[in-house]
């Protein structure tokens, strides 16, 4: 059996950039969930409206989770991961803050997904740079 010291899931190799970027992650996956989710479904019954009236259905926080987890245990697909969630992400949200910003409608829900969407696009941008600039940070265990 092996050691703690020895152990493949020990954090404290983990570098303190990525350390970082996946507790970023988990604060991104916490505040899209209030942003997405349990704000809007608090405004529609405070307001009498049926719960789900506010909710635009996604499942984004759990692929953030997934990568947040994946930069802790690092498994070897990480940088791939990385990558190509990065890239993903990055094209849907400036596809969308192009037709946002076209003619911008800043009402709370829609200021709120565009405060929101400027801080993942932000987390995506560092975790992408890592990924081409430090590979290494990323190595799988």
């Amino acid at each position: 059996m092996a050691s703690p010291t020895e152990s493949p899931r020990n954090l404290s190799t983990t570098h303190p950039w990525i350390m970082f970027l996946a507790h970023l992650f988990i604060i991104l996956v916490a505040w899209t969930i209030f942003i997405k989710y349990l704000f809007p479904v608090a405004f529609a019954v405070a307001s009498g409206e049926g719960w789900a009236t506010w909710i635009y259905w996604d499942f984004w926080p759990v692929a953030h989770l997934w990568l947040a987890w994946a930069l802790l245990a690092r498994p070897a697909y990480t940088r791939a991961l990385s990558i190509g969630m990065s890239l993903v992400e990055i094209l849907i949200i400036t596809t969308l803050f192009a037709s946002f910003l076209a003619d911008p409608e800043w009402s709370i829900w829609r200021t709120n997904w565009f405060v929101n969407k400027v801080f993942v696009l932000l987390a995506f941008v560092l975790v992408l740079g890592t990924a081409l600039l430090r590979p290494e940070n990323m190595k799988g265990r």
